[in-house]
């Protein structure tokens, strides 16, 4: 009860799973899972999952078929590591400015073979309402980090492809762009000769460079070979 509730107060705080699990002596997996079966992060209460916890485990002693030990083993362990790469992966996102629902979309999709999901699929997985998963989409959807496909009349399929982290790069470039316009316009606003334009000004050729490096970096891939399966880059 006592872990829980450092669970629950580490998520109202807005900490990662790995931050929690290390003020536990825990691996994040365990964390992940924790949370998971309980609601979510925004639903998960200590006393409502300890309660869950319990109900659950008597009924596995009457219910559960029996299973090798090495087989357990081997599972659990498989599962840990999973669920500690998922955790650490979120964190990254979480790390560059990225809300955690939406970090935790984008790695459960990492983690898929197809790269693909429903949005009910989304929820079983991440443990969250649909609200949340919908929020998190859309957002992902503007920032084109996914794409939303019809998989039945009324159902969407959300996907990463081949070309995901190549659109993210061009879109930074062009956002870069714009930084630039607005740093020389500041310049020449404030005066170029005084230190505030000045500043503005070396801040305006700093991310015009960072620009054409990023828009530069991607025709190199391109031309070393690493072309990507999807034609649409629009």
């Amino acid at each position: 009860m006592q872990e829980r509730e450092c669970i629950a107060a580490g998520l109202a705080e807005g900490l990662g799973y790995t931050e929690i699990a290390g003020q536990l002596a825990r691996p994040a997996s365990t964390v992940s899972r924790e949370v998971s079966r309980n609601g979510g992060p925004s639903r998960y209460r200590a006393d409502r999952a300890h309660r869950a916890t319990a109900t659950r485990s008597r009924r596995g002693k009457t219910t559960l078929p029996p299973q090798s030990a090495s087989t357990s083993t081997v599972e659990s362990d498989t599962d840990d590591a999973v669920g500690a790469f998922a955790a650490q992966f979120t964190d990254l996102f979480v790390y560059d400015g990225m809300p955690r629902m939406q970090a935790r979309v984008l790695t459960c999709l990492h983690l898929t073979d197809s790269g693909s999901l429903t949005a009910a699929e989304l929820v079983r997985r991440l443990g969250v309402s649909p609200a949340s998963i919908s929020t998190a989409v859309r957002a992902l959807e503007q920032r084109d980090l996914i794409r939303r496909e019809r998989d039945s009349p009324r159902r969407d399929r959300y996907y990463i492809d081949d070309r995901t982290w190549y659109r993210t790069t061009l879109n930074l470039a062009r956002a870069s762009e714009e930084k630039v316009k607005a740093a020389r316009r500041g310049a020449e606003i404030l005066g170029a000769t005084t230190p505030a334009g000045l500043r503005l000004s070396e801040i305006g050729r700093y991310l015009d460079y960072l620009g054409r490096e990023m828009v530069q970096a991607v025709e190199r891939w391109h031309e070393s070979g690493h072309h990507p399966t999807i034609t649409d880059t629009q």
